[in-house]
C-alpha cells in the first residue's frame, strides 16, 4: 500500500468534496461527512465528469452531467445512467493530514 497525501483536514468543510489533481494514481475525490473522511476516484464511471463538482446529499454524490449518483462510502452506483461502482480507496487522519491508501494494482489500473 502506497500512503498518498490528499489535503488537510482544515481544507475540506463538512459535507464538502474536493478533488484532488494525481498524475500517478489518477485524479481522486476527497470528502467530509460529518467529520468521516471517504475517498473515491473523482471520474464518473458513466462520463468524464469530476465528482468533485457535484452535489452530495447525505452520502450520495451526484454527477454534475447526467445526474447518476454514488454511495460515497462504498463507490456502489446508486441512479442510472450510473451503473459501474467508483473505485474507493481507504483513508487515514494523522493531525491535520488526511491520506489515502493506495494499493500497487489500484495505482496501475488508475493510470490506465
Amino acid at each position: 500500500m502506497e500512503k498518498v497525501f490528499l489535503c488537510k483536514v482544515s481544507d475540506l468543510a463538512e459535507n464538502q468534496v474536493k478533488k484532488i489533481d494525481n498524475s500517478d494514481h489518477g485524479d481522486i475525490a476527497v470528502y467530509n461527512l460529518g467529520g468521516q473522511y471517504y475517498a473515491t476516484a473523482d471520474l464518473c464511471t458513466h462520463a468524464t465528469a469530476s465528482l468533485a463538482e457535484g452535489d452530495i446529499e447525505d452520502d450520495l454524490i451526484t454527477c454534475p452531467v447526467h445526474w447518476g449518483q454514488f454511495h460515497i462510502p462504498t463507490g456502489k452506483a446508486q441512479g442510472f445512467p450510473c451503473e459501474i461502482d467508483l473505485r474507493t480507496y481507504p483513508v487515514e487522519v494523522e493531525g491535520d493530514e488526511i491520506f489515502a491508501l493506495i494499493a500497487v494494482d489500484q495505482a496501475l489500473i488508475a493510470k490506465g
